[in-house]
């Protein structure tokens, strides 16, 4: 291992954040965001589920949130080890069998809800 491996661990290391909770794709969140306008900062709330997720044990891993916007797909992709993300809630539990659920951008209304898991 030579010293750049070393450095680059020891970075990634102190990026890593230990204090958002588990969630899978299927879940539906809530994810609390910091905009920065000018001089203010604010939080801004992304609900939706969790269409994606890649590179889970990565520093670089993301996850993929979509939701419908006055009937329009709305998607945010976000680091999960990101600063601008001040927390994320678990609203509730999907039950998905695919990793990833691209084909719920083609449905519409009650073919659009997720199964919950208990």
């Amino acid at each position: 291992m030579g010293i750049n491996q070393k450095l680059i661990e020891k970075v990634s290391s102190f990026q890593k954040r230990e204090d958002l909770p588990k969630f899978r794709v299927g879940d539906t969140v809530k994810v609390h965001i910091k905009i920065k306008e000018g001089e203010k900062e604010r939080i801004q709330i992304f609900e939706g589920f969790v269409l994606k997720r890649s590179g889970t044990t990565s520093n670089d891993a993301t996850f993929t949130v979509r939701k419908e916007s006055f009937e329009i797909g709305v998607e945010k992709t976000f680091y999960v080890n990101s600063p601008i993300i001040t927390s994320i809630e678990v609203i509730k539990k999907g039950s998905v069998r695919q990793s990833k659920i691209f084909y719920m951008r083609n449905r519409k209304g009650k073919k659009a809800k997720i199964k919950s898991r208990d």
